[in-house]
């Protein structure tokens, strides 16, 4: 907080966070542009989406095909209610045949559950379980290869890959929403201040910002 020059805060899913740490966001917007900057989106909700059903459920909600999508693979799309209103939308991630990983900006869960009715299927909250960081901006790639035991340089735009950043297990997905190159990290919330740190330590030596 006491890098907070701007007093811009606001609330997001139940946490106090800031909205910009300077009073203009020349430095944020010329690092995700030019360099790289890392972005704490924890407060998302997450959802862990398991069970025969899985994919069943799935398709239910959202307006793609999600039989068309193989595991290790990122889809963005929105879910609808019965008269065809968009409800949020978010990234769905298939982990494996009958895994997905679900996030959205909006509580969803009452939502998915009524649609799972009668359904052999799991619909877990993880949003408090899960930390998330999204590493965004041209250099992004070069940084998280740097720092990663993962296969960074070979992932796929919409993909996701396991490994470890400073011994801490994480996913690795390359997606984003800045319209740059950009990655989103995953682990579970006890390793989340180790994980920053170390990611945080490397824009430092190349003088970009955390956002």
């Amino acid at each position: 907080m006491a890098l907070c020059h701007s007093l811009n805060y606001r609330e997001w899913s139940g946490y106090y966070t800031v909205s910009v740490y300077e009073v203009h966001h020349e430095h944020e917007y010329n690092a995700i542009r030019n360099a790289a900057a890392l972005i704490d989106i924890s407060p998302l909700y997450k959802y862990m989406i398991t069970g025969k059903d899985a994919s069943k459920l799935v398709n239910r909600v959202i307006t793609r095909d999600i039989n068309k999508v193989k595991p290790g693979q990122v889809i963005y799309c929105c879910w609808c209610d019965e008269q065809g209103m968009v409800i949020d939308d978010g990234t769905i991630t298939r982990l494996e045949e009958n895994k997905y990983r679900w996030t959205a900006a909006d509580p969803s869960l009452r939502w998915f559950r009524q649609n799972g009715l009668n359904m052999q299927v799991e619909i877990e909250d993880i949003s408090e379980q899960t930390a998330a960081l999204a590493l965004q901006g041209p250099t992004s790639g070069r940084l998280l290869k740097s720092i990663a035991e993962a296969d960074v340089a070979n992932l796929k735009y919409f993909r996701v890959t396991s490994g470890k950043i400073a011994g801490v297990p994480v996913d690795i997905s390359r997606t984003g929403y800045t319209g740059d190159l950009g990655f989103e990290i995953w682990t579970d919330r006890e390793h989340a201040i180790a994980l920053w740190d170390a990611e945080r330590e490397q824009l430092r030596d190349r003088n970009s910002p955390v956002v």
